[in-house]
């Protein structure tokens, strides 16, 4: 982990993925990687503070998405938390906080087993708590709708 995790800790992170094709019910042991995340060789997740960013930079052209929600404690040890300044989002490890303002991101790195997942990551049923389903409010992504009832994102 990196010294830069942030003190305390958040309680959640989230995995954000398009509306199609919806995650299946109930979950898998590991979903397939999303080309990002196969590119970058880590798996991308935001804080709640981090989410309308990304939603907005990433996803604006979605209507809905389903956020996957993740404790903490169950990748703490397998997460760097990544300064993205200066890195565009098409660059390796790049996001769309190109200035650094909303703090480090959590990178899930080489979390699988022997068998399991995609080039040594996975996002699946023994890390995901909860999945939902957001929409956008007003033709704009805000706290508005969000799926759980606590972390609400914030500007």
């Amino acid at each position: 982990m990196s010294n830069s995790t942030p003190s305390p800790p958040p309680e959640y992170i989230y995995k954000i993925l398009p509306s199609s094709p919806p995650p299946p019910v109930p979950l898998p042991v590991s979903l397939p990687l999303s080309a990002l995340d196969a590119r970058d060789n880590f798996m991308h997740f935001s804080t709640s503070y981090q989410l309308l960013g990304t939603l907005q930079n990433f996803f604006s052209s979605e209507a809905q998405v389903y956020i996957l929600r993740v404790p903490y404690e169950r990748v703490a040890g397998f997460v760097l938390w990544e300064d993205a300044k200066g890195k565009r989002p098409d660059e390796n490890g790049g996001h769309w906080d190109v200035e650094g303002s909303r703090g480090f991101f959590p990178h899930v790195y080489a979390n699988a087993g022997p068998g399991t997942g995609e080039q040594g990551l996975k996002l699946g049923r023994d890390e995901v708590e909860s999945v939902g389903l957001w929409k956008k409010s007003g033709g704009l992504w805000s706290p508005e709708g969000w799926p759980f009832g606590e972390d609400i994102p914030r500007e």
